[in-house]
């Protein structure tokens, strides 16, 4: 149903090889889960490459996709997604939040609390930081 490739708004992108309906439930994020305290650390690290894979699941417990990730953490952020978020029991869901043409790349929005170090690729001359 998706697959990474080279992506227009940052590094690789996911791209749906057929059409998503609404609601579909796509993939989950996978990582390791670790302490928020532990997030901010590796987030430091992340951020200088220009990527966010820490995933605030808890106020507690983060979903590091950096390590034990799949194809979920290369879903870049879109201020106008086509996809959004559902936590069901722990797993971090993306979901259709609209009809996915074939061919769109999949995106969600990353709704980060951090410090504003990425500038937003989404369309140009959008000016949110991540």
């Amino acid at each position: 149903m998706i697959e990474r490739r080279r992506s227009k708004i940052h590094g690789w992108g996911v791209y749906a090889t057929q059409t998503i309906p609404k609601n579909t439930r796509i993939i989950h994020y996978a990582g390791e889960k670790i302490s928020n305290q532990e997030s901010l650390k590796r987030e430091r690290r992340y951020i200088k490459r220009g990527h966010i894979w820490c995933f605030k699941l808890t106020n507690r417990t983060v979903i590091d996709a950096g390590v034990g990730g799949n194809i979920a953490r290369y879903i870049n952020h879109a201020c106008y997604p086509n996809c959004y978020i559902h936590i069901v029991d722990g797993v971090i869901w993306i979901r259709a939040a609209r009809k996915i043409r074939k061919g769109e790349e999949l995106t969600y929005n990353y709704n980060t609390d951090g410090e504003g170090l990425i500038k937003c690729r989404c369309r140009p001359g959008c000016q949110v930081l991540l």
